[in-house]
């Protein structure tokens, strides 16, 4: 059998309210997701259960109990994985998650089914199996897909601190938030900006008194002409909205000369599988 590639794409946290804790532990959330047109690639051939990590940001990461063996291991399934780690570590936009999704799609596609409770890798998992625009709720469980949002030119920005997701919520001041309002159909990115602007990201304000760095990030996203701009997920990455590709992509190698990692894309559904 030829060897399965499958996009492992960045997951964006438009909109990220905390509105309570299970008795477990768990925080409930409700989120607007959406993916952007970068992320890692997952690359699965047949062989003994394996895995090779390549690429810009391999050095962060270890090959032992990573997230891609765990879900082969919980799909029951062996295969000589190769990850491809385009994205920052512990960033907030569901890098181990969005790989993980990645390996059970191709194993999928290998015939071997996908397992049930894939949040148990994650809460991030479920979202990320189908990567394209939902309502997240619950743990991560709770999944009401939404039509495609509006193909706005955004730049993400990371400063190259990580932000321990436990860190980030035990930092919280307030764990019970109103949920999102109703998401509504947006025609286009100006109906976008204006929902969001009445919206938050619960985790960016306790990210803040971790990492006050993602603070001048935000700050320098907005002189470079972001009409909008907010931390995703627990940090520290952060997203700019802007009125054309070519700004997009002149913000962010101004943003780079900060020596950021910085990238301009678009809000993009899931590729065609290779």
């Amino acid at each position: 059998m030829p060897a399965v590639t499958e996009a492992a794409p960045a997951k964006l946290n438009l909109a990220l309210h905390v509105t309570g804790r299970r008795a477990d532990g768990y925080h409930l959330l409700d989120s607007l997701v959406a993916f952007a047109g970068v992320g890692d690639v997952v690359t699965l051939e047949p062989g003994p259960l394996s895995l090779r990590i390549e690429g810009p940001f391999a050095a962060g990461l270890s090959c032992d109990d990573n997230l891609c063996l765990r879900a082969a291991r919980l799909a029951g399934a062996d295969a000589a994985i190769t990850l491809t780690k385009n994205l920052p570590v512990a960033s907030g936009i569901g890098g181990g998650s969005a790989d993980a999704a990645a390996v059970l799609r191709g194993l999928s596609r290998m015939g071997h089914p996908l397992p049930a409770r894939a949040e148990r890798l994650g809460a991030d998992v479920p979202v990320c199996l189908a990567s394209n625009p939902a309502r997240m709720q619950g743990a991560g469980e709770i999944l009401t897909p939404l039509p495609p949002l509006p193909a706005i030119p955004l730049v993400l920005v990371n400063p190259g601190v990580a932000v321990p997701t436990p860190r980030v919520f035990a930092a919280m001041d307030r764990r019970d938030n109103p949920a999102l309002p109703p998401i509504p159909r947006f025609a286009g990115p100006a109906d976008l900006t204006a929902w969001l602007a009445g919206t938050r990201n619960d985790l960016e304000p306790a990210a803040l008194t971790i990492a006050p760095v993602i603070g001048q990030v935000l700050d320098a996203l907005r002189a470079t002409g972001a009409a909008f701009a907010r931390m995703s997920g627990s940090g520290a990455t952060c997203f700019g909205f802007y009125d054309s590709p070519d700004r997009a992509r002149i913000a962010a190698a101004a943003l780079k000369q900060h020596g950021w990692w910085a990238v301009s894309r678009e809000l993009a559904p899931l590729p065609a599988p290779r």
